[in-house]
């Protein structure tokens, strides 16, 4: 019988929680010189979740956290899910009658359990020990995984306080997804430049060559059996985790429509990446704002899109200028960021000469989606109106499929304008005149004539 995932969390955390509360009795016993199993903390073996189907156990299995950090981690955690395990750093000095510094934490007028600070993490791994301790430094650094990915940060703290007075924050989200499994959607902004795409459609609806949806189909065996792959078979060591696909072709030819369909078939949220929102003029913003999409996407198994995606991850150019030294260093950091993202990422362009050459090689595929032919087109007229409306008794969809060279996108978009002009008349007979208007108005957007 399959166990709840909210029973599946629980027990996790409860096994981690054991494991913590082990290893703080172990370190204050030693610190205070009192009678102990253990010479060191490390001796306390952590709880094995290899074969753990927790969200928690897939957290720290994806991010590879090792001994210290996954110590620091459930510290830090502690205050959310079993704050008395930390009462014991209450503790006063007798001598003082203060408490002890070296415990770190804080305490709040609403909060009243202990709040870990980074000076409570490292009593807890290195004790007095000093250079242990300058060891542990790393763990609070920039560069590491804690802050790289959004998962743990040091609060500010005021001036002229040490910077490991900072109480340890767990994001939010984190939090969500270790417990609940529950996380909200984002909302659509200045601090989050995505928007989810969705579809009413089906694969049915998708009118493909067949040597391009059997293409599509390697992404969804991907999705179906990649986590399997890497994990069961024991290939992550020689196979970057994630996949990553070009789709190139003309507009309305089926990218979008494809991207959400993979979302659909998988229950995976399907984000599509606001280029305008994420470019910036400014040096270096334009990696702060495409890492905030990262990081929540890795928390959520997300499928990214980019559409236009030359825009950012266009051919490098040569270097006349510190401005264009700066903006390659800015496509070679979001050619490895999409790279290293665990998920499926998709990248969209009109032409796949547009796009840098070293990063086109890093693809798992690249699938064209070329303007559909006669009979695709005759396909996509008869699937595009609605059942209760009636075509004009001279209208054959067969010679204008044959006549008229137009993407499934333009195609809705006639049909959109020969229906609302139906309407206009208080009618749901579609003429040809309605037709021809529509696509005389899209052969006008490319600068053709019908």
């Amino acid at each position: 019988m399959k166990m709840n995932p909210f029973v599946q969390n629980a027990t996790a955390l409860n096994v981690e929680l054991d494991w913590l509360f082990q290893v703080l009795d172990t370190r204050i016993k030693l610190h205070f010189e009192q009678e102990c199993a253990y010479r060191d903390i490390f001796e306390l073996e952590p709880p094995q979740l290899q074969d753990d189907p927790s969200n928690f156990a897939r957290f720290v299995n994806h991010y590879g956290l090792n001994q210290a950090e996954r110590l620091v981690f459930i510290l830090a955690m502690a205050p959310h899910v079993r704050p008395q395990l930390l009462d014991v750093l209450f503790t006063k000095n007798s001598v003082s009658n203060r408490d002890f510094s070296e415990f770190g934490g804080r305490s709040s007028g609403s909060f009243n359990g202990f709040l870990p600070t980074a000076e409570t993490a490292l009593f807890l791994l290195a004790g007095n020990d000093l250079g242990q301790r300058f060891s542990y430094s790393y763990l609070f650094d920039a560069d590491h995984v804690f802050a790289e990915h959004g998962i743990l940060a040091l609060e500010r703290v005021q001036q002229g306080e040490p910077h490991l007075n900072g109480v340890l924050a767990v994001n939010r989200e984190i939090i969500d997804l270790i417990t609940t499994g529950k996380v909200g959607r984002p909302l659509f902004g200045a601090d989050f430049p995505a928007r989810r795409i969705s579809t009413e459609m089906n694969w049915d609806d998708l009118v493909l060559e067949a040597a391009i949806l059997e293409q599509v189909l390697e992404i969804k065996t991907w999705l179906e059996h990649g986590e399997r792959l890497l994990n069961d078979l024991g290939l992550a060591k020689r196979i970057k985790p994630g996949y990553r696909s070009l789709f190139f072709g003309p507009p309305g030819t089926g990218k979008t429509l494809t991207a959400a369909l993979l979302g659909k078939t998988f229950g995976r949220d399907v984000y599509r990446i606001d280029l305008s929102a994420v470019i910036s003029k400014y040096i270096g913003e334009t990696e702060k704002n495409l890492e905030k999409i990262f990081q929540k996407a890795e928390l959520r198994d997300w499928i990214l899109f980019f559409d236009e995606a030359d825009a950012l991850f266009g051919k490098r150019t040569k270097i006349s200028s510190s401005h264009d030294r700066f903006a390659n260093q800015e496509v070679s950091y979001l050619l490895q960021r999409v790279e290293d993202y665990p998920g499926v990422v998709i990248l969209a362009s009109n032409m796949r000469a547009n796009l840098d050459d070293a990063f086109v090689r890093r693809f798992q595929s690249i699938i064209h989606f070329p303007m559909p032919d006669a009979r695709e087109r005759l396909q996509l007229w008869r699937s595009a109106f609605s059942e209760k409306t009636e075509l004009a008794e001279k209208v054959d969809l067969k010679e204008i499929a044959g006549r008229y060279e137009l993407s499934g996108g333009s195609i809705i978009n006639v049909v959109r304008y020969a229906t609302l002009m139906a309407l206009e008349r208080d009618e749901l007979l579609i003429t040809g005149a309605d037709l021809q208007e529509g696509i005389r108005k899209e052969f006008q957007k490319e600068g053709k004539t019908a």
